[in-house]
C-alpha cells in the first residue's frame, strides 16, 4: 500500500534557492596574510560579496542574462551551486512525498498471499481423506446446515477468512456417537505486524492455569515460524483430540484447528494426537501453496 503525499505540502515542488545571495563575512582575512587563498572579486567603495555600493547596481552573477564572461568567477559560482544542491534536494523531497517514503506507516509483507471467499475451495482435504475421514454430508438447505461452511471479508485493516467442515469415519456405523470437526482460518494483516505477538499467544496456552493443560512446540519449514498446541490427555473415559496448528508467514496469518471425540462404545479408533498433527502440517503445506496462487473471487 502505498501512501500518496500532501498535495498542499510546501516541498511537493521544487523551492526557489531558499538563502539569496550570501553576505560577505565580517573580517575577511587579508589576502596577503593567507598565500593560499583565492584573489577576492573586485568589490565596491562600499560593498561585501554580493552587495553593491549604495545606489551601484550589482553585477550579475555568473551565468545569468547579460553578465560578462568571467564575471563573478569565484563567489558567484559556489552561490550556483549551492543554489543546484538545494533545489535537487527539494526535487528529492517531493518524490519521496509522493511515493510515501517519508511516511512512518510499514508497508504489509503478505508474502504473495491473496484474498478468496471460499477458503474451503483451497482446503487441502487429501491427508484426512487418505487417513480415511470424509465430509458429512449435509442435513439441509439452509445456510447454518450446509457442509463445509465458508465466509470471508475484506476491510481496510484485515481480509479474514474461515472454513468449517465437519468430518467422519467413512465406514463409521449410525450408531457410533462421534464429532470431529476442522476450523481453518486465514488473515491478511494490512495495517499492523503480527510478528511481536504471534509466538506469545500460542506460548500462552501453556501458562494457563486450568484442569486442561496443553504442549506448545515450534514446528520447522511452516511459513515464517509455526506453533502446534496439543492437549495433553485428561484420562477421561472418552477419547478424542484436541489439536492446533498456527502459522506466520510475514503478515499472513493461518490457523488450523482439529477438535475430535468420540464415546468408548465407539467402533471405529479415532487417530492419535500426533496422526492428527501430520495430517494438519501436510494440508496446511499445501493449503498455503494454493493461497499464494489466489486471487480475489
Amino acid at each position: 500500500m502505498s501512501i500518496s503525499g500532501d498535495q498542499n505540502n510546501p516541498y511537493s515542488q521544487p523551492q526557489p534557492h531558499a538563502y539569496g545571495q550570501v553576505p560577505a563575512p565580517q573580517n575577511p582575512v587579508p589576502t596577503q596574510q593567507n598565500p593560499y587563498a583565492q584573489q577576492a572579486p573586485p568589490q565596491g567603495p562600499a560593498g561585501g560579496y554580493g552587495y553593491p555600493a549604495s545606489g551601484a547596481p550589482a553585477a550579475p552573477l555568473v551565468g545569468a542574462p547579460g553578465a560578462p564572461d568571467g564575471a563573478g568567477r569565484g563567489t558567484s559560482g559556489w552561490l550556483w551551486a549551492i543554489g543546484g544542491a538545494v533545489a535537487a534536494s527539494a526535487i528529492w523531497g517531493s518524490l519521496l512525498f509522493a511515493t510515501g517514503g517519508f511516511s512512518s506507516e510499514p508497508s504489509p509483507d503478505l508474502a504473495g498471499y491473496g484474498y478468496t471467499s471460499d477458503l474451503c475451495a483451497d482446503t487441502s482435504m487429501t491427508p484426512f481423506e487418505n487417513a480415511d475421514f470424509k465430509t458429512k454430508a449435509s442435513t439441509g438447505t439452509a445456510s447454518k446446515n450446509t457442509n463445509p461452511q465458508h465466509s470471508g471479508a475484506q476491510q481496510a485493516s484485515l481480509d479474514t477468512m474461515w472454513c468449517n467442515v465437519a468430518l467422519e469415519k467413512a465406514n463409521a456405523s449410525s450408531s457410533d456417537y462421534s464429532s470431529t470437526w476442522l476450523y481453518n482460518t486465514a488473515t491478511l494483516h494490512k495495517k499492523t505486524d503480527p510478528a511481536p505477538e504471534f509466538a506469545d499467544s500460542y506460548r500462552s496456552y501453556e501458562k494457563q492455569d486450568t484442569s486442561v493443560g496443553y504442549r506448545v512446540e515450534a514446528v520447522p519449514g511452516l511459513g515464517d515460524e509455526a506453533f502446534l498446541v496439543t492437549r495433553k490427555d485428561d484420562g477421561s473415559t472418552s477419547s478424542g483430540s484436541y489439536v492446533i496448528l498456527g502459522v506466520r508467514d510475514g503478515w499472513m496469518t493461518y490457523q488450523s484447528t482439529w477438535s475430535s471425540y468420540a464415546s468408548s462404545r465407539s467402533s471405529s479408533k479415532p487417530p492419535t494426537a500426533d496422526e492428527v498433527a501430520t495430517m494438519m502440517k501436510t494440508s496446511a503445506t499445501e493449503t498455503l501453496r494454493r493461497l499464494q496462487n489466489s486471487r480475489s473471487r
